[in-house]
């Protein structure tokens, strides 16, 4: 499947929801993201059930602001609609492989129980 250009205009529809999402926040000028893209595009080809998106932090500086980005590459893994995952650096392709396995053991069971308490918790404290 590859990757997709995620931007203020459909983050919010490629990102909610059921699934996983993974997220490469990158830049042109930023070496380690060059690095790094290769093992992303070959991350993604092998798993085509996951969606892998791109956020260029130049062109979409709203988004980078919005998830607090302070270095690149940060990757960022959503499972179900709730960031599960969020660390700058790039890896090497067994780390980014091992990182996509943990990703997918998630038990959304358990995700699904913590995401409603989180949200409980924070209606009682408004």
């Amino acid at each position: 499947m590859g990757t997709v250009e995620f931007t203020a205009d459909n983050f919010v529809e490629k990102t909610s929801g059921e699934g996983i999402t993974f997220i490469d926040f990158w830049a042109d000028w930023c070496g380690p993201c060059k690095r790094f893209a290769p093992v992303y595009e070959r991350a993604a080809e092998a798993n085509p059930d996951i969606t892998f998106g791109k956020v260029d932090t130049e062109a979409q500086q709203e988004l980078a602001a919005m998830f607090q980005i302070q270095s690149i590459p940060t990757i960022m893994a959503i499972r179900d609609d709730v960031v599960v995952y969020s660390e700058p650096g790039a890896m090497p392709d067994a780390a980014f492989t091992d990182l996509i396995k943990k990703v997918r053991e998630i038990d959304p069971e358990r995700l699904k129980a913590a995401k409603t308490e989180h949200e409980e918790h924070a209606h009682k404290a408004s």
